[in-house]
């Protein structure tokens, strides 16, 4: 468990950070900017929350991908072999799938791509959305210069089509989605 007494450390006043092995970097490295863009979907995920509240079944799901994001994040920030760490694991993305299958089985097939729109929780959800995206680039480039947990990139991917899923999902509910246009600016 994480027990945190003092929040300000001014360990990080030059411009380093620490990493979960005790190595210390600078704040602008890939891999802190990887799991700090883990944290900002994590954020964006809570506002999703905000507007989805009545809707139990997506608020538990978004609660447990919460703290999943934690555990990527703690997975990120420890280089190297597993060892006692705690890492990703390939069952957490198969939750994800279970649960796009489950969500998307009663929606309408698409016939068009899908504005990022609709209800409050759909819009944030699609912000969501492309802020996971963000991140799974960050931790493919990573992934192309340092060892990087698979498992991670793959749970990633899934988030990403999990949220644009539940985004759907929210604006069923509601009005439908917001359908691309072709040319409709002309």
């Amino acid at each position: 468990m994480v027990k945190l007494d003092v929040i300000t450390t001014r360990g990080g006043d030059g411009g380093e950070t620490s990493l979960g092995d005790g190595r210390r970097v600078r704040k602008d490295a890939l891999r802190v900017e990887a799991f700090g863009t883990i944290d900002e979907a994590n954020a964006a995920i809570g506002l999703v929350r905000l507007h989805c509240a009545a809707d139990l079944e997506a608020d538990g799901m978004l609660a447990r991908i919460q703290n999943e994001l934690f555990d990527v994040g703690a997975d990120l920030c420890v280089p190297g072999e597993a060892g006692a760490r705690l890492r990703v694991a390939d069952t957490q993305s198969l939750r994800l799938e279970e649960e796009i299958g489950a969500m998307n089985a009663p929606l309408a097939p698409l016939r068009s791509f899908v504005l990022p729109g609709g209800n409050a929780a759909a819009a944030y959800a699609h912000l969501a959305r492309t802020v996971v995206r963000r991140a799974e680039r960050l931790v493919v480039a990573l992934a192309a210069e340092e060892e990087v947990n698979g498992a991670v990139i793959r749970y990633l991917n899934r988030l990403s089509d999990h949220l644009f899923v539940l985004s759907r999902r929210f604006n069923a509910a509601a009005d439908g989605d917001v359908l691309w246009q072709p040319g409709a600016t002309r």
